[in-house]
C-alpha cells in the first residue's frame, strides 16, 4: 500500500511555525504531507507544495492583483474559492487522502472552504479559535471535525502544542484507518426524522430495507434537511420518505432549525418519487428558555431537554404551512403523495399529550386541501404518525412509487 498523504491547507505566511509543527507530527506518524499555501501577506514561513499564486489563479485572479487591492476580506474570499478548486482535485487524483487546517476567522474560512468541497467520508480536521461557537457557516453539510484551539493560533506553546499534536494524531488516525467502501449497491432512500417521529421512521426504514433498499436517515435540524437535499441534488437518492418536515415550521414561525425557504423542493424538481408527511409540524425549535424571543412569551412551550425548548405552532402558523407545502408539492415533476395522520403529527401531539391541538392541526389540513393540485394524492389515515399502521402505509406507498417510476 502506498504512503497515505494529508493535505495541510492554510496561511503559511502568518501561521508557518504552527503548520510546520503539525506537518512534523503527521510525518512522524508515517504519513506524507502536501502543503497548500493560501496566504498572501508575504513570503511563506513553511515551504509549500502548492503556492499561493496557484491558489489565486484557481480563483480567477492573481496574487499581485489581490495584494494591490489591499482588501483583506476580498483576499480571504478569493483564496477560499481557490482552495475549494484545488483541494478536491488533489483528492480526486489520489494526491491526498485527508485535510487539516489551523486558523482564526480567516484561516477557518479558507480551511473549511476546502473541506466543504470534499465528499463526505474524506477525513477533515479544522483547529479553530471559533470552534466553541456557532460553526454551522463553516461546517455546512459536511463531516468536518472542528477542534477548539483554546488559545489563539499564534505560536507553539505548552497549550497549543497539546492541541496541535492531538489534531495531527486525529487526522493521521482518520487517514490511516478509513473505513473501506462497502459493496452495497441497494438503491438509496432518504428519510427525515426527529425524536418525536422516531418510531414511525424506524419501522418504515426496516420495512424498506426488507424490500431491498438502503435508507439514509437525516435528523431534521435544518442542516439535516439541507444535507439530505444535497444528496438528492447530487443524484444519489432514488426516493424520499420525508416524514419530518418540521424545518418548515421553523422557517414559517421563526424558530432556530430552519433549512431555508427552498426546503421540500429539490426532489420535486428532479422528479424523484417522494412520500411527504407533516412530522413535527406541531413544534418550533429554540434553545434554552432564557434565549427565546420575548415576542413568544405567551405561547405554549415544552422542555424537550436542557438545551432544546419546543413551542407549539398556532392555527395561523399551521394554515400558512399548509399553503406553503401545498405549493411546493403541487409543483413537483415526479410522483408525490402526502399522508395525513388524523390523530397527531408527533409523539407529543397525540391525544392527552402536551401539544395535542385538534384546531391547529385542522387549520393545516384544511389549507393543504384547498391549495393542493390534483396531481398530488392526499391520503388521510386514522392514526398517529407513530402508529405502526401509518409507518407501514407510507413505506409501502414509496415502494409502489419506486416500482412504477
Amino acid at each position: 500500500m502506498s504512503q497515505r498523504v494529508v493535505g495541510i491547507v492554510g496561511t503559511m505566511d502568518t501561521k508557518g511555525p504552527e503548520f510546520a509543527f503539525v506537518k512534523e507530527r503527521i510525518e512522524a506518524l508515517g504519513l506524507g504531507t502536501l502543503v497548500v499555501n493560501a496566504g498572501i501577506a508575504g513570503d511563506p514561513k513553511l515551504t509549500p507544495d502548492i503556492d499561493a499564486s496557484e491558489v489565486a489563479e484557481a480563483a480567477g485572479t492573481t496574487l499581485s492583483e489581490l495584494r494591490a487591492e489591499g482588501d483583506r476580506g476580498a483576499s480571504v474570499t478569493a483564496m477560499a474559492d481557490g482552495v475549494a478548486q484545488i483541494v478536491p482535485r488533489l483528492h480526486a487524483e489520489g494526491e491526498i487522502q485527508g485535510v487539516i487546517s489551523l486558523g482564526g476567522s480567516a484561516g477557518t474560512t479558507i480551511g473549511t472552504a476546502a473541506m466543504r468541497a470534499l465528499p463526505v467520508g474524506v477525513p477533515k480536521v479544522m483547529v479553530s479559535t471559533l470552534a466553541a461557537g456557532d460553526v454551522q457557516p463553516y461546517v455546512g453539510t459536511r463531516d468536518i471535525a472542528m477542534m477548539y484551539s483554546v488559545v489563539d493560533v499564534a505560536g507553539v506553546n505548552r497549550v497549543s502544542r497539546l492541541v496541535f499534536s492531538n489534531a495531527a494524531h486525529a487526522i493521521a488516525g482518520m487517514v490511516q484507518s478509513q473505513a473501506p467502501e462497502g459493496a452495497d449497491d441497494r438503491p438509496l432512500i432518504a428519510a427525515t426524522m426527529f425524536g418525536v417521529t422516531t418510531p414511525c421512521v424506524t419501522r418504515a426504514r426496516e420495512r424498506l430495507e426488507s424490500a431491498g433498499y438502503e435508507v439514509l436517515v437525516f435528523h431534521a435540524t435544518g442542516t439535516g434537511g439541507r444535507a439530505m437535499e444535497d444528496l438528492v441534488r447530487g443524484g444519489f437518492i432514488k426516493g424520499v420518505l420525508d416524514v419530518t418536515t418540521t424545518e418548515l415550521a421553523d422557517e414559517v414561525a421563526g424558530g432556530e432549525l430552519s433549512a431555508g425557504p427552498d426546503r421540500l423542493e429539490i426532489a420535486g424538481k428532479l422528479g424523484i418519487p417522494q412520500i411527504v408527511c407533516p412530522g413535527a409540524l406541531d413544534m418550533v425549535n429554540f434553545g434554552p428558555p432564557d434565549g427565546i424571543p420575548t415576542k413568544f412569551s405567551d405561547r405554549l412551550f415544552y422542555r424537550h431537554n436542557p438545551t432544546v425548548t419546543l413551542m407549539r405552532t398556532t392555527a395561523e402558523e399551521n394554515r400558512a404551512m399548509g399553503e406553503v407545502i401545498a405549493g411546493k408539492l403541487s409543483a413537483a415533476a415526479g410522483p408525490v403523495k402526502f399522508f395525513w395522520p388524523t390523530k397527531g403529527v408527533s409523539a407529543i401531539d397525540a391525544e392527552g399529550q402536551p401539544f395535542h391541538d385538534a384546531d391547529a392541526d385542522a387549520a393545516f389540513i384544511e389549507a393543504l386541501r384547498a391549495n393542493l393540485a390534483g396531481s398530488v394524492d392526499l391520503v388521510e389515515l386514522d392514526a398517529n404518525i407513530n402508529d405502526d399502521a401509518f409507518a407501514d402505509a407510507i413505506a409501502d406507498a414509496l415502494i409502489e412509487a419506486l416500482a412504477d417510476a
